[in-house]
């Protein structure tokens, strides 16, 4: 297969990494973290200028017409400068909704100022009691009059004290971790009922506890079939993964070079560590790992648009056991050859490890998804 990229493609990454290197320094991450909402309206600007915030959406939204190379290519460019942004929230999440799922009116409405970074959204999904179970919903949606009222509680709600509007997800029927009755709705931030507290996460980013009380929507404001979203939850879900496998490559790739710059300049009995062959090792290994990642990473880009759900989810999830294991090792081979400096706040090596982690657990820990591989025979089937 060729996996060479186009040169729009090449031109594209340059861009992306031009504009990293640019305005992206860990210095100024550190800057960005202490603004209102934990990340840089100014960087969200260049995002819109450059056209990345549409990349995804079709032309005659102000986007481009980008698949999911695109999207590899710009979050593993994410990855490498461990930016804050929302644009995993805003763009593959709750654009990739709106695109597959919403109204013509919706989208016409919306989508555009996605792409011009004048509105950000977040998927309010994840409930505390449903771990990776996507199906796990228990806020409810009853029927009132021409619309729905919505009551419940939303957990993990990337960059939720920083929306402007909510895709929230809630049960019109069934138990409550049944495929069938799930329903997706479109949420003002500022209606009534609707509350936000917003925290840091682990990973330096932002999050929020969503709660829903009595909270009205008209019909208008549903995306996808009322009582009939679960499969494209699950699709987004695994677009979301396939992106998030990309960035945490960037940031493995990261990791990798300033462990081997560090060894070239740390010296330790006169030399520099770098040239002890046991160390070496350890890069050369790390290496590997990195690009056993990558492959995996491109094989759930490509897998991502695919139709064949079983097929998709195979190698969506034969991809994060390999993100979360590669991740892992590397990570703890770059704190170790760094020694005790790469677990103070100061070191960026650190602050990689812990966003590659939060990467891991993010719809699913490499545990979890080789559960599921399993039970579905393998990747590649015997």
């Amino acid at each position: 297969m060729d996996f060479s990229l186009t040169d729009e493609q090449r031109l594209l990454r340059e861009s992306v990494e031009r504009l990293f290197a640019d305005h992206y320094p860990f210095d100024a991450r550190k800057r960005y973290s202490q603004k209102p909402g934990g990340w840089s309206r100014a960087m969200w600007k260049h995002y819109a200028d450059l056209g990345l915030l549409g990349l995804p959406f079709d032309e005659q939204y102000g986007g481009s017409a980008g698949g999911p190379v695109e999207t590899m290519i710009v979050m593993e460019a994410l990855g490498r400068a461990l930016a804050l942004e929302p644009y995993l929230a805003t763009v593959v999440l709750c654009g990739g909704l709106l695109r597959l799922g919403g109204s013509d009116a919706m989208r016409a409405e919306l989508l555009p100022k996605i792409a011009g970074g004048d509105v950000i959204m977040s998927f309010a999904h994840a409930e505390r009691q449903s771990r990776y179970d996507l199906a796990d919903v228990a806020v409810t949606a009853r029927r009132d009059g021409a619309g729905y009222v919505i009551d419940g509680a939303k957990s993990l709600v990337l960059h939720g004290d920083s929306a402007d509007k909510f895709v929230v997800s809630a049960r019109l029927a069934g138990g409550s971790r049944e495929q069938a009755g799930i329903g997706l709705f479109l949420i003002d931030a500022k209606s009534r009922g609707v509350s936000a507290r917003g925290y840091a996460t682990v990973d330096g980013l932002r999050a929020a506890e969503l709660s829903l009380n009595g909270v009205r929507v008209e019909a208008a404001e549903t995306i996808g079939p009322p009582g009939a979203a679960f499969s494209l939850i699950e699709q987004i879900a695994d677009m979301a993964m396939a992106a998030l496998c990309a960035e945490a490559v960037g940031a493995m790739a990261s990791m990798h070079e300033l462990t081997v710059d560090y060894m070239k300049t740390r010296k330790q009995f006169g030399v520099a560590i770098g040239g002890f062959q046991v160390l070496q090792h350890r890069a050369a290994d790390m290496l590997i790992a990195l690009e056993q990642a990558r492959s995996m990473a491109m094989l759930a880009a490509m897998m991502a648009p695919d139709d064949d759900v079983r097929e998709r989810r195979r190698a969506i999830s034969a991809a994060k056991v390999q993100i979360g294991r590669s991740g892992r090792f590397i990570g703890q081979q770059a704190i170790q050859i760094h020694g005790g400096i790469g677990m103070t706040m100061e070191a960026s090596i650190g602050h990689y490890f812990k966003r590659v982690t939060m990467i891991d657990s993010m719809f699913g820990d490499a545990d979890h998804h080789l559960g599921i591989l399993a039970e579905s025979g393998g990747l590649i089937a015997a």
